[in-house]
């Protein structure tokens, strides 16, 4: 989480001197088409789902300004069930829809526990990475009729915290968030394109994977993946946890890159253990030798995780 922070923050943090209007964006790069064939019967503004394989259903949602392609490792691993693949609007090349204005985080968690409802899925298994981690947690909170468990992968239900220094306000943290988001928006497609690239060298230990989630992130609207950011920044979902009641996994990086934001790595696994610990059902686990693509540095050791997560039977709910 911590090399997730200094990336989202770098774009922004590093763009000194005045605001730069932005340039009309270069031609979007080659992003892979989402594996599957779309969702029978379903459309939506927010998202599209496309569906691989047969067997129990579980949805896989990935992160900001990614394309469902970063399970498709993971997906051949582990045979046998029917994936549901999440593609949020203006993220990797899908246009942007209804997400185009305001903070779209609960919208797009409703959209989908509006697809399990409408496809008849009977309590998936939900498996979200980063921003999709957040969708995950809104999902097993306001929606628990429809998730069976669920599953986070490197993420926080309240990231703001990472953001606040000693002696800050909730005033100044609120101001620095909106300042990323408007440097993020405003920045010009040689910057974006820069700044991205170096972010992405911090998020994923896997050289040959770094161009796609690169490309993804430059496919992705701009305004829309800017408005994401600020939506995780200034959202919290501690509450939300205390509500979940189905088995949860929660899976984090190995927090060597703590001290790139300041932080002592035992801060981080101390962050993670009390941000979960109110829901009763919840594993917290560190995953060694990976950055935030966990699937992608250690897929050994995140498949294993996963295979258990899907084949240990549901905890009941109490």
């Amino acid at each position: 989480m911590s090399r997730l922070l200094a990336a989202l923050a770098a774009p922004a943090l590093m763009l000194a001197g005045p605001a730069v209007a932005a340039q009309p964006a270069p031609p979007a790069p080659a992003v892979p088409a989402d594996p599957g064939t779309p969702a029978a019967n379903f459309s939506s503004e927010r998202i599209g789902v496309t569906v691989m394989g047969s067997g129990p259903d579980v949805v896989l949602i990935p992160g900001l300004g990614s394309t469902p392609v970063v399970w498709t490792g993971t997906m051949a691993a582990l045979p046998g069930y029917r994936y549901h693949l999440i593609h949020v609007s203006g993220f990797a090349g899908r246009p942007a829809g209804a997400n185009a204005q305001g903070n779209y985080l609960v919208p797009v968690a409703d959209e989908i526990a509006r697809y399990i409802r409408e496809a008849r899925l009977q309590r998936p298994a939900v498996v979200g990475h980063s921003m999709g981690g957040t969708w995950t947690i809104l999902l097993a909170a306001r929606h628990a009729d429809l998730v069976g468990k669920a599953m986070v992968v490197d993420m926080l239900p309240a990231i703001g915290v990472m953001f606040r220094r000693p002696g800050m306000t909730d005033e100044q943290v609120a101001a620095q968030i909106d300042q990323m988001q408007g440097m993020m928006a405003g920045a010009s497609a040689e910057q974006r394109r820069m700044f991205t690239t170096m972010s992405i060298s911090q998020m994923t230990n896997r050289e040959s994977e770094r161009q796609g989630i690169v490309d993804a992130s430059l496919a992705s609207d701009q305004a829309v993946a800017a408005q994401g950011f600020a939506d995780l920044a200034r959202t919290s979902l501690l509450e939300d946890v205390a509500r979940i009641r189905a088995p949860l996994v929660v899976l984090y990086t190995d927090p060597g890159g703590a001290a790139q934001m300041g932080f002592p790595p035992e801060r981080i696994d101390t962050v993670y253990q009390m941000s979960y610990r109110a829901a009763p059902h919840a594993v917290v686990t560190r995953v060694p030798n990976t950055a935030h693509f966990i699937m992608y540095d250690n897929p050994a050791f995140f498949q294993a995780q996963l295979r258990t997560f899907l084949t240990t039977p549901g905890t009941p709910r109490p």
